[in-house]
Formats: structure tokens, C-alpha cells, sequence
């Protein structure tokens, strides 16, 4: 199909096209922007950066600061998970921070839902958000968010650090003791060794203080980001 015909298609079919490039990648997005004036008109619709990606964007390109305020200002997901993130975890204002993530997580951006689900837990003992990420999906979601670099240097606050002080202290030792999961005994039962202990036959309680424990472990909470609260 010839791209000058999409825009002899039904409104509804076109919005779609946009979409599915807009979710696939920024690259597909800017190029049927590049293809001709056209698609560019019809990229550039209002809506559109609602559905784009923006932590699927290569490291390497520089994220220009009119798209994140054009996203930001669609409600794109994405966008209101990373400042949800910045706002809680950088600048310590939970509040804004936990609201932005939850208004991401309900959009069901999946990053989203585990991380508010992660903060929930970790923060207020609330357990119940748990539920809302995919069994199935948990090992991936969870290797997804903590792959994710925010910045040069592990900016953690006090509270952060007494929350891994805590569960370290108190709750660790509960995944040690139980006897689930063909466990391999340690000389050192720490933090660092609770994703080889166990095998995936680990009960249910287990698995969430695995996964628990890995997001205090290796979650990075400083954003390579512009800082968002003037936006």
C-alpha cells in the first residue's frame, strides 16, 4: 500500500497504523513521519505520543525535551512512570511520586505496575498490589525494571536504605528457613545469594520475597533524565 493512500482510509484505520508504529518502536514512529508530508501531518496528530514507548528509545540517541514534555503532556505512560520514579525514589516526594506511578500502572504500563506494586510492598507492607502483576510474567517484568540504568550512581534515600535494612534483618531469614525449593544451604544466607538459592519450585511466599529482595537489591533509582518537576 502506497503511504499517500493511507490517508484515504477511514480515520479510525489510520489512527491504528499510527499506534502500531507509535508502540513498536520511536524509530518506526519518526520514520513514517520522514516518509512524506502526509504521514508526518498524520503522525503528529494529537494523541499519538500517548502510546509511545519512551524507555524503549536506544541509550545512545538524545531524548530531545520537547517529546517528553509532548508525551507528559498526552499522558503517555511511560513518561509518568519515569517522573513517578524521579519524584519518589530521587527526590523523595513519595506522594507525587506513588500518584504519578499509579496513574501509569493503571494505563497498564507493565514497568509501572511492578514497580508501584514493588513500592507499595516495600514502603507500607501493602502486599494486596502484588496480585496485579502476571505470575508468568513476574521473572521478566521484574529483569526488565531492574535492567534499566538510571543513572551514574546509586542515589538511594535513608528510607530506602532502612527498608533494605529491614528486610535483610527480619525478613531474609524467613527465606532462608524455609525448606522449599530444593534450597542450597549457604555459609552466608545475605541478599546477594537469594536468586541461586532456590529452585522455580519455591512456594508462593518465597517467590515474592525473591522478588522483593532483588528489586532493594538491584533497583537504581536515579534517572539519566531531565529533571521533571518543572514539567
Amino acid at each position: 500500500m502506497e503511504f499517500f493512500s493511507l490517508l484515504e482510509l477511514p480515520e479510525e484505520i489510520q489512527a491504528v497504523v499510527v499506534e502500531r508504529a507509535a508502540r513498536n518502536s520511536i524509530q518506526d514512529l519518526f520514520g513514517l513521519k520522514a516518509s512524506s508530508r502526509s504521514m508526518k501531518a498524520l503522525a503528529e496528530r494529537r494523541g499519538v505520543y500517548h502510546f509511545l514507548d519512551v524507555l524503549s528509545v536506544p541509550w545512545g540517541l538524545n531524548m530531545p525535551s520537547e517529546l517528553l514534555k509532548a508525551c507528559y503532556a498526552e499522558g503517555n505512560p511511560s513518561t509518568l512512570y519515569i517522573k513517578g520514579v524521579q519524584f519518589f525514589y530521587t527526590f523523595d516526594l513519595k506522594e507525587e511520586g506513588l500518584s504519578l506511578m499509579k496513574r501509569a500502572a493503571d494505563a497498564g504500563y507493565e514497568r509501572a505496575v511492578y514497580t508501584h506494586a514493588m513500592t507499595r510492598a516495600i514502603f507500607w507492607g501493602e502486599g494486596k498490589y502484588l496480585s496485579r502483576i502476571p505470575i508468568e510474567s513476574l521473572d521478566r517484568i521484574g529483569k526488565l525494571v531492574r535492567s534499566v540504568k538510571w543513572g551514574w550512581g546509586l542515589w538511594h534515600t535513608p528510607e530506602f536504605k532502612e527498608r533494605m535494612a529491614l528486610f535483610i534483618s527480619h525478613i531474609l531469614p524467613k527465606f532462608y528457613s524455609c525448606q522449599c525449593g530444593n534450597p542450597v544451604e549457604r555459609d552466608c544466607p545475605c541478599l546477594w545469594h537469594i536468586d541461586v538459592t532456590k529452585d522455580d519450585n519455591m512456594c508462593p511466599h518465597c517467590l515474592w520475597l525473591k522478588e522483593i529482595g532483588l528489586f532493594l537489591r538491584e533497583f537504581e533509582p536515579v534517572s539519566l533524565y531531565r529533571d521533571t518537576r518543572k514539567r
